[in-house]
């Protein structure tokens, strides 16, 4: 009799315990970018942030996108918008910058010492990071083309990051898969990026989840 008491008073408690604690907090992934990620010119659900969103829980991935990308944005103005644009309690962040950079012709040791201090910032603060690249235009030149798209494998390997090599790779000059300006990707396009990026992006959140193993362990 006694056995039985104590262990619906086990089991009780364990029931109260688990409906307090509620379902698990989903993974917060923040996508930090220009208008590549930001959705120039499309529905808010047909922006990378979203599909990305979808894609992931659609297999399984209890996760949660935020779109922290500005139309225009250069590696600097990621850099100062930092704090605010990179909520607390955010699990990792897919940094997308530069590609503004390189139509302004600007220096490509700026763009990259500027997405070093970023990435510094963010692997201090225990955020996971996949970096997505990409490649200058090749009329600034072979010596400013080589210099740009140097900065993405070299901070990649500086920081051990996960490394998408071009944000854009296979649609890029596609008008299938492009606005009519050319540079941006319609839904469709970005449906092909997030296609295309979703084994990079499954390996960010083994890594956060590999994180939060060990120190629950420690």
């Amino acid at each position: 009799m006694v056995l039985r008491v104590l262990l619906c008073n086990w089991l009780l408690a364990a029931l109260t315990f688990a409906a307090e604690a509620g379902p698990a907090r989903p993974m917060r992934i923040v996508v930090l970018g220009d208008s590549l990620v930001a959705g120039f010119q499309l529905k808010t659900s047909d922006a990378f942030p979203a599909q990305l969103e979808r894609a992931l829980k659609a297999r399984g991935h209890n996760v949660e996108i935020i779109n922290a990308g500005v139309s225009g944005d250069t590696t600097a103005g990621g850099l100062e918008r930092l704090k605010w644009a990179v909520p607390e309690a955010t699990d990792a962040v897919i940094l997308e910058l530069g590609a503004n950079d390189a139509l302004r012709g600007l220096d490509p040791g700026r763009a990259k010492a500027n997405l070093d201090k970023i990435i510094v910032e963010l692997k201090s603060n225990g955020v996971e990071v996949l970096l997505a690249g990409m490649l200058a235009p090749r009329n600034l030149g072979a010596n400013y083309s080589g210099a740009f798209d140097a900065i993405y494998p070299e901070l990649a390997r500086k920081h051990a990051l996960l490394l998408y090599p071009f944000f854009l790779d296979g649609i890029a000059f596609d008008a299938k898969f492009n606005l009519g300006d050319g540079l941006h990707p319609n839904g469709s396009g970005v449906g092909e990026i997030t296609r295309r990026m979703l084994p990079q992006v499954e390996q960010l959140i083994d890594r956060v989840h590999s994180k939060r193993a060990a120190a629950s362990k420690g």
